[in-house]
């Protein structure tokens, strides 16, 4: 079942998690910090993209310090997010967001610390691994675009910028391909790259992930507008407050589930090349599809 692969990768995840704040970061504030919106729950989703995709080709565990820094990554980008200068969130994953428990400063900097120490790790682990090092180099430059100034920062910036301006798709496909599918599309090719696969295979789990990539926001743009607070874990309606570029705001919520089926279809078939080994990838597909968090 991958409801049980996931909650196995989450543990993984979590444990080796602790094991680098300890031994890389002193005891003191910036670490509870750290921790603290690290440690706070989560799907564990893109870490376990990156197992799910390392699986394929050989021996997941070999992995897990690229799961673990695609993580940080991402927990970085949501504290960042949170922030009274960009979304002005005070809930995340249920709890306080950073800047309410440890106030703004401290929270830009436990964003910098774990943007930071992701690349350390991913480093360390490259540099434990020389005889494979040009695909581990490879991997770190994915994720290192997706995340960066035509990445997830790019799609940051439009979102900001087109706030409240006149809805139009190109805009909104280039904010989400951006912000939210280029670190999920990273998550699943970096796993596959630090095993040398093929240009083939890399073309097929490119189109998965950036089509599960654009599922994930359409469905987040949906949970917005009729979500369970509980579930989802932060404050809802802030994209139609903010008068944000959403599917919804676009298409409507109808019209977008279709698109969000009609994407799980296209990644599903995506995986074709693989047979019955992309199993749990398809099936993870089709829970991001059915999510209600």
């Amino acid at each position: 079942m991958i409801e049980e692969r996931l909650k196995e990768h989450s543990n993984l995840i979590n444990t080796r998690l602790l094991v680098l704040l300890d031994e890389r970061c002193a005891d003191g504030e910036l670490k509870e910090a750290m921790s603290y919106s690290l440690m706070a729950g989560g799907k564990r989703l893109r870490p376990s993209l990156c197992l799910m995709s390392a699986a394929l080709f050989g021996d997941q565990h070999k992995a897990i310090d690229f799961a673990c820094a695609l993580e940080m990554i991402h927990t970085y980008s949501l504290i960042h997010d949170d922030l009274p200068a960009m979304d002005n969130d005070t809930l995340r994953r249920g709890k306080p967001t950073s800047h309410v428990v440890f106030g703004e400063a401290n929270a830009i900097l436990a964003g910098d610390g774990l943007l930071n120490l992701a690349f350390e790790v991913m480093i360390g682990d490259a540099l434990c691994n020389k005889d494979n090092l040009n695909n581990y180099l490879s991997a770190m430059q994915i994720i290192a675009n997706a995340s960066g100034v035509n990445g997830m920062i790019a799609g940051q910036v439009a979102d900001i910028a087109f706030e409240g301006k006149e809805k139009d798709y190109v805009v909104l496909e280039y904010i989400h391909k951006r912000k939210t599918a280029a670190m999920i599309r990273a998550s699943v090719l970096s796993g596959a790259v630090l095993f040398g696969a093929s240009a083939l295979q890399i073309d097929s789990l490119s189109e998965y992930g950036e089509c599960i990539g654009l599922v994930f926001q359409i469905v987040d743009d949906i949970l917005d507008v009729q979500g369970d607070q509980l579930k989802v874990g932060k404050t809802l309606h802030k994209d139609s407050e903010a008068d944000k570029q959403t599917y919804v705001s676009q298409h409507g919520i109808e019209e977008s589930k279709r698109l969000a089926a009609d994407k799980t279809q296209q990644a599903i078939a995506a995986l074709s090349v693989f047979g019955s080994k992309a199993g749990e990838l398809s099936a993870l597909a089709q829970v991001l599809l059915s999510r209600e968090k």
